[in-house]
């Protein structure tokens, strides 16, 4: 068994500048740490339990497959944060019929990203 110690997803996108304007500004993440120089320079979000590095640069957008799934406290009150700031909302918060709330909003490059509140009374949230 692999003992892993700590993970991150890594993206390459088409623009760089344009895609940490997206993650640092629209969606407000914060910075773990950067490095390299140049527009190709590396940033690292931190994802609550993870980390998102946006590095190089790419010819083309990620696999249509390729999302990423976040977890909020208040998914209405990221959905009004994220919506002053510009972001496109591809669908509005609401319940699924596996009890969680979502909202879905895409990166510049087309990456789909689920942000997710678990509500208080949700499987999720208890242990057996």
């Amino acid at each position: 068994m692999v003992h892993v110690l700590s993970s991150r997803v890594l993206l390459h996108p088409t623009d760089p500048d344009r895609s940490r304007a997206f993650y640092g500004e629209s969606l407000g993440l914060p910075v773990y740490r950067e490095f390299g120089t140049g527009a190709e320079r590396g940033t690292v979000y931190f994802l609550g339990g993870g980390f998102l590095e946006l590095s190089g640069r790419a010819d083309a957008p990620p696999a249509p497959g390729m999302q990423l799934w976040l977890q909020v406290a208040d998914v209405r009150a990221a959905y009004e944060e994220v919506s002053a700031r510009g972001v496109e909302v591809l669908r509005p918060p609401q319940r699924e019929p596996w009890g969680l709330d979502e909202m879905w909003i895409s990166d510049p490059d087309g990456v789909r990203i689920a942000v997710v509140e678990v509500p208080a009374d949700h499987p999720l949230r208890f242990r057996p």
